[in-house]
């Protein structure tokens, strides 16, 4: 009797654990593997357009022709740019084409950066830095006014597939935190864009992200009139002039 009881809890942990575990992998590595569903099969017909692959030639150009595998990313991105701002497996089979390498090969680089996005996103994807300096300046508050504006959570896309909103890691511009950046794919990869907006406030982010919707092109960079570029508000406290040269020792007086 004892060692039924004990097989039948030893099972519910089993059970338990395996639920976890399935909960688990849905949300951390849901991006790392691949399940069909109709618009994102291998058996669906990609390819380049003209106009990019008159791109496609230029890039490859850039590497040696036993190199072609080092062309994946920028045409990864070519390829994302051309399709609405995601990449179905039918585009990473193309370039797998493309630079002649298996196409495992290819998917192991799309799912190791996060900048390729493996599901549908918005024609104005807006990605909010998440990294210490800009959670310090209030990064959070600027993602949940944008997300309540939009009625939407991280990683959805609005219903008219206009926006999605998502996270991103330090974007380089600490100084005028907090930031986000936009990728345009409104006009596919002849217009694509992608731009940055710093000094954020949650009312300023949703009024950029009601310019995109009127088609307008908010001034990318600082937010803040107060500053140019990335100096300080108001102007330099400090060093206002040409910088002195250290005064020069007469050698011959040492001695």
């Amino acid at each position: 009797m004892f060692g039924r009881l004990a097989a039948q809890r030893l099972n519910e942990i089993r059970t338990s654990i395996r639920r976890t575990t399935q909960a688990s992998r849905s949300f951390s590595t849901a991006l790392n593997y691949h399940i069909d569903t109709p618009d994102n099969k291998p058996d669906l017909p990609w390819e380049f357009n003209n106009a990019n692959k008159e791109k496609v030639k230029e890039i490859l150009s850039f590497y040696p022709s036993n190199y072609k595998q080092s062309a994946v990313i920028p045409l990864l991105d070519l390829a994302q740019q051309q399709n609405g701002g995601w990449l179905p497996v039918s585009a990473m089979n193309a370039v797998a084409k493309v630079v002649e390498v298996a196409p495992i090969r290819v998917y192991e680089v799309a799912t190791f950066y996060t900048m390729f996005n493996r599901t549908k996103v918005g024609k104005y994807h807006l990605l909010v830095c998440g990294t210490t300096p800009c959670m310090i300046r209030g990064s959070r508050g600027i993602e949940e006014a944008i997300l309540k504006h939009l009625g939407v959570k991280r990683n959805e896309v609005t219903k008219d597939g206009l926006f999605s909103v998502g996270e991103m890691e330090c974007m380089g511009c600490c100084v005028n935190a907090p930031m986000m950046t936009v990728a345009d794919y409104s006009n596919g990869s002849e217009g694509y864009t992608y731009n940055y907006y710093e000094d954020l406030t949650p009312k300023k982010a949703v009024e950029i992200v009601e310019a995109f919707r009127k088609g307008e092109k908010p001034p990318r960079g600082t937010q803040n009139p107060g500053r140019i570029n990335c100096g300080p508000e108001g102007g330099n406290t400090t060093l206002l002039g040409e910088p002195k040269a250290p005064p020069c020792r007469d050698l011959d007086a040492a001695e």
